[in-house]
């Protein structure tokens, strides 16, 4: 059993993969840009991440997207939907949490064959 962890750090890995398997989250470095170009930031460092690693977004398997205003939830979908590759939509879920600091707009999980 091979875990691969990419840039490891004492409290986190930037990514980790496991059979053929990536795992991910992001977050916005923009973080005084609306919910809209933050997302487009995370979506960015996926896209990085993944071909870093011989992915691409056309791979990824699940994507669960935390934001913690309800009302930023179009502008995040106007993001996404710009950026996701049509007939290959991961499975998705939104979910409205707090997240650790105010401000961020969006995180982004996702899982990624490579």
């Amino acid at each position: 059993m091979s875990i691969v962890r990419i840039k490891p750090e004492a409290r986190w890995s930037d990514a980790v993969i496991h059979n053929h398997t990536l795992y991910y989250t992001g977050v916005p470095e923009n973080l005084d840009a609306d919910a809209y170009e933050q997302t487009a930031n995370t979506l960015a460092q996926i896209d990085t991440v993944l071909l870093e690693q011989g992915s691409d977004k056309s791979k990824i398997l699940d994507a669960t997207i935390f934001l913690p205003e309800g009302s930023d939830f179009a502008a995040m979908n106007k993001a996404w939907d710009e950026w996701v590759v049509a007939g290959h939509a991961p499975v998705r879920c939104t979910v409205q949490a707090k997240l650790m600091n105010p401000r961020y707009k969006v995180e982004i999980k996702i899982i990624a064959a490579v």
